[in-house]
């Protein structure tokens, strides 16, 4: 089977205020950490504040390892309050 060429990056509250949209299809990267480069050299300091303490959710499980491979489709997910 051959490899994704794209990847889908969905972004929630924050985290799609710091890309300034929803979602976007970016080139396949193979790991958390590489996504997370590549989302902090487009969308800057305010980016870098979301993953700070924000996750990632790869084929439907909560992640904050860079070293995780990533599918076709990645959610990038801002920090929730507890209660």
């Amino acid at each position: 089977m051959a490899e994704a060429s794209e990847v889908l990056v969905r972004y929630f509250a924050s985290a799609a205020e710091a890309a300034g949209r929803e979602e976007e299809r970016l080139p396949a990267v193979a790991t958390v950490g590489h996504l997370r480069a590549v989302l902090v050299e487009r969308y800057g300091e305010a980016m870098t504040r979301v993953l700070a303490s924000g996750s990632f959710l790869v084929d439907g499980v909560v992640s904050r390892e860079d070293s995780r491979a990533v599918g076709t489709r990645i959610d990038v997910l801002p920090p929730f309050a507890g209660g």
